[in-house]
């Protein structure tokens, strides 16, 4: 790849990337080749609050700097066309900024133009940029990508490893999370009208742990069902996944999470788990008890001792144990008498 020409050149000669990873799932939606308008909006809100937060953010950084301090990175195809690669989103806010004319120079955007680009290096530049750069897709995005590349492009996986970091297990289970949302969560999702929602990914990036899989089968449920728990909310916690086999295994737990959702499940979990109450108390000898609450109080976390002294939940232990000094300090006090 030759080394690219610093220049201004004007938005209007410039285009916006469909094929952009982070907005093409939006995109999806209109049916033919989508229009700058289309893009646009996509750029604004590609499903996720913090995306669009993010972009008013950036919009609001460059209205105020009057420009953008790294250049968009721009194709000159073969055909003629010069489209961005790495950059969209500060292509669209100049162009925006541009009609509506707020101070500032608009028409021009300082921009890096290769000659045309292989879709290697088009790859590379999107992956060095977003995948192990500081301008991050989301997860969902990610793995569209990769899977692009991957079932799609058929690039080999040594070349996506050596562009994009990473290691071969991790980008399968990527894929295979995307797949799982794009076939069996997204066919639930139209059978029953609801809203496809990218940020439920990593649910579905938990589900590829052999642990999780193998306990849904032995359940005797399938991809089918865990996409629909994900889709009706009774997998509300990416975390809480990794619970599930114990859930599953529970009859008790396994009700709370079908009739509600993990959280749920847990705490029977929690409570099925809990010690047994020690019985007859008084029948054990002081000597033993005291041995016992050494131990537990020596080997106390030191989060544990500050909640005891600042969080009000612990007040009825903090009492417990004021009480317990309190006799202690008077039964050491008579022995130390006696023994003068």
């Amino acid at each position: 790849m030759d080394a690219p020409k610093y220049q201004k050149i004007d938005i209007n000669l410039i285009k916006l990337d469909s094929q952009n990873p982070r907005i093409k799932q939006f995109l999806e939606n209109y049916a033919g080749e989508p229009t700058s308008e289309q893009i646009a909006l996509a750029l604004s809100d590609s499903g996720t609050g913090d995306a669009t937060t993010s972009y008013r953010t950036l919009r609001e950084s460059i209205r105020v700097s009057k420009g953008i301090i790294h250049p968009i990175v721009v194709n000159h195809t073969a055909s003629g066309d010069m489209i961005v690669i790495e950059g969209n989103t500060r292509l669209q806010i100049y162009k925006e900024f541009n009609e509506t004319n707020p101070d500032g120079t608009w028409a021009e955007i300082p921009a890096l133009l290769y000659e045309q680009m292989s879709e290697y290096d088009i790859h590379s530049i999107r992956l060095q940029s977003h995948l192990v750069g500081p301008r991050d897709w989301d997860p969902y995005s990610k793995a569209k990508y990769l899977f692009q590349l991957s079932e799609v492009e058929y690039l080999p996986m040594s070349q996506i490893i050596s562009l994009c970091g990473g290691n071969t297990n991790e980008i399968n289970k990527s894929i295979d999370a995307y797949k799982c949302m794009q076939g069996a969560y997204k066919s639930y999702i139209e059978d029953n009208n609801l809203d496809f929602d990218t940020r439920e990914f990593s649910k579905f990036m938990e589900y590829q742990n052999p642990r999780i899989k193998n306990a849904v089968a032995n359940a005797g449920y399938t991809i089918e069902n865990y996409a629909e728990w994900v889709a009706e909310g009774n997998v509300d916690k990416a975390l809480s996944v990794r619970k599930l086999p114990e859930v599953l295994k529970s009859d008790n737990a396994k009700a709370a999470f079908l009739k509600k959702n993990l959280t749920e499940a847990e705490k029977v979990l929690a409570q099925e788990s809990a010690p047994s109450p020690v019985k007859d108390l008084d029948k054990v000898p002081y000597e033993m008890l005291c041995n016992e609450l050494v131990t537990r109080f020596d080997g106390m976390p030191f989060r544990e001792i500050k909640s005891l002294a600042t969080e009000p939940s612990c007040e009825k232990k903090r009492d417990a144990i004021w009480a317990l000094s309190d006799m202690l300090q008077e039964i050491i006090d008579n022995i130390r008498r006696y023994e003068q």
